[in-house]
């Protein structure tokens, strides 16, 4: 049987646990074509570069499948007529990776480099911040220039 990886868009205005309806049903049309299913994984609500039917959002899957052509016909037949399903994509590969893919992996790194807080590149600076204001002659303390004179209206009534 030939190994491919398959990449479905859900909607955005389905909830986590609709999608994991759709991940059941494909995996049940997968099996009944002769195939399995191995790894799924769920890459959570992305933007989308363009908009797709209205969509600014999708929900991503990436599912490791081995099956016959046939039964990879017969998913993206049904995928195609359904109305959850934005774009879908499979590619034939030699062997199916190990571990998680690259998409989260990008996403661990992601975690990952959001402990590091202010120690890597210090506080920003923004002017003098004993003086209350954020550098210029703007608001706080007005400097040299005294206070403003009096406004006076030439042409108003009295």
């Amino acid at each position: 049987m030939a190994l491919y990886e398959h990449v479905f868009l859900a909607r955005q205005d389905l909830s986590q646990q609709q999608v994991d309806e759709l991940v059941e049903r494909f995996k049940g049309i997968v099996t009944a074509g002769g195939g399995s299913v191995g790894r799924v994984e769920n890459w959570g609500l992305k933007s989308l570069t363009y908009r797709i039917k209205k969509n600014r959002k999708a929900y991503y899957t990436l599912m490791d499948l081995t099956c016959p052509p046939a039964a990879l016909a017969e998913l993206e037949r049904q995928q195609g007529i359904s109305e959850d399903v934005l774009r879908f994509m499979s590619i034939k590969v030699d062997k199916h990776e190990d571990g998680v893919s690259a998409m989260m992996q990008k996403r661990e790194e992601r975690s990952d480099r959001g402990d590091r807080g202010f120690g890597d590149r210090g506080p920003r600076s923004f002017g003098d911040r004993d003086r209350g204001d954020r550098g210029g002659d703007r608001g706080g303390d007005r400097g040299d220039r005294g206070p403003r004179p009096a406004r006076s209206f030439e042409g108003s009534a009295e």
